[in-house]
């Protein structure tokens, strides 16, 4: 078999996990891989539907699948998929619609499709355990995903996932330390460890464990790389889990915390389950504990009913955080959320305006975390590609840092003397 196929993916690390997971299916199985624009025969999407604004990306890419090749197959899968199949199944050119949970059976899915318009999604809310999706490596990348948990059981009200990936269900530590032994001995120098609420790790297992446990046991299998964390809840951060990865040199002194708004009133509509005073304790006492950790937050602006003075107080309440990453998202309806249909819904053009003003907010943060870096020295997992000579790699703390191609080697782990700014980023050389 020579048949080409191209996975298109949008939104989260656990869909770009599951999609490099279904390219290694397809490779073993005789496909061969290019991109997108080449016009394959088979194209995969693998839709996101946090905001209508992503079912909309996902339907153009359908389309655009079509102008490429008329006659591709293309199967569609994610979690608009496990939304409403039904709506992707009509347009046209789409030959099946797969669910997350089927996104392990890809082959077997394929095999069965003998005509169009076939829908293979199952109620993932009925499913009680997550069933791994296995991988050896990651083509064109220097870092490996492990999905550690699948599912969300905390239904934010503007949010759309406890439906498309079910209750939170988390994978057995024994396979989670197998999948990285397996990663580490193909070469990957950095690990991520992904899911969907991975805070809420293992509270569904018999017997019940939680993150920290998981990673300790990661450090007694002994385990020579080093770890990365996906993004964890405020709630779920207790003081043993950040003292734990601070104090531990293989796990990245790296925090994404989701925020998504400064004002208490705002948080407690979107049903987030802390206040302001809360998080600010947080963020403050990892700064304390180590001044240099990289700490991303997310913030949704244009929330229902967020009034000029809430706004502003998100603002301010920014301003003062010890943070080095800022996620802004525009509010969108998504269609099946209690926030879809709250009163005091705000213009468009509105929730640009703030939005801009959030990310001016953020760029000067992380402006002001890059210049602590210059003249410093830092540890980085470089990447593959080249720009003007540069090469870019990834450093602990989550910067972006360009060094001289012909200095290392993708996939290396390297140290690097940082001269200065960049775009981005920063620049510097190989320390020898």
């Amino acid at each position: 078999m020579n048949t080409t196929v191209s996975i298109v993916t949008l939104g989260c690390k656990t869909n770009q996990f599951e999609s490099a997971a279904m390219a290694e299916q397809l490779r073993q199985a005789g496909f061969r891989q290019v991109a997108f624009e080449a016009g394959a025969e088979l194209v995969i999407v693998n839709t996101c539907t946090v905001t209508a604004a992503t079912d909309t990306q996902s339907r153009k890419l359908i389309r655009r699948a079509r102008r490429f090749n008329p006659q591709a197959r293309i199967v569609v899968t994610g979690c608009y998929a496990q939304i409403d199949p039904q709506q992707l199944n009509r347009l046209p050119g789409v030959s099946l619609v797969i669910g997350n949970q089927e996104k392990g059976k890809l082959l077997e899915c394929l095999a069965d499709n003998s005509e169009a318009g076939q829908i293979r999604v199952a109620d993932i809310r009925n499913s009680q355990v997550v069933e791994p999706l296995s991988l050896t490596g990651f083509e064109q990348r220097s870092r490996a995903f492990v999905q550690i948990q699948n599912g969300c059981d905390a239904f934010c009200s503007y949010c759309i996932i406890p439906y498309a990936r079910g209750r939170s269900r988390s994978v057995l530590t024994a396979d989670i330390i197998s999948q990285i032994e397996k990663l580490t001995a193909n070469g990957y120098p950095e690990i991520v460890l992904t899911g969907i609420h991975i805070g809420h790790y293992g509270q569904d297992l018999k017997p019940q464990t939680d993150l920290l446990t998981l990673l300790k046991r990661i450090e007694q299998s002994g385990f020579s790389g080093r770890l990365r964390l996906g993004s964890v809840e405020p709630t779920e951060l207790p003081e043993d889990l950040y003292k734990y990865v601070i104090e531990s040199n293989w796990i990245c002194p790296h925090f994404h915390i989701p925020l998504q708004a400064g004002d208490d009133e705002v948080l407690q509509r979107m049903n987030r389950h802390y206040s302001t005073g809360f998080f600010a304790s947080l963020l403050d006492n990892i700064h304390r504990l180590s001044p240099d950790a990289a700490i991303g937050l997310d913030v949704i602006t244009g929330f229902p009913g967020e009034s000029d003075a809430q706004f502003e107080r998100t603002c301010r309440f920014l301003e003062h955080l010890p943070f080095s990453h800022l996620h802004v998202f525009p509010f969108s309806k998504r269609a099946g959320t209690p926030a879809a249909e709250m009163t005091g819904q705000l213009s468009a053009a509105l929730i640009k305006e703030r939005a801009a003003m959030l990310r001016e907010i953020g760029v000067q943060k992380q402006q002001n975390y890059l210049d602590r870096f210059i003249h410093a020295q830092l540890e980085l997992v470089l990447e593959g590609g080249e720009v003007d000579g540069l090469r870019k790699g990834l450093s602990q703390n989550y910067l972006p840092v360009r060094i001289p191609a012909d200095s290392a080697q993708p996939g290396e782990l390297c140290s690097v003397a940082i001269d200065g700014l960049h775009n981005d980023g920063l620049i510097g050389q190989v320390v020898a």
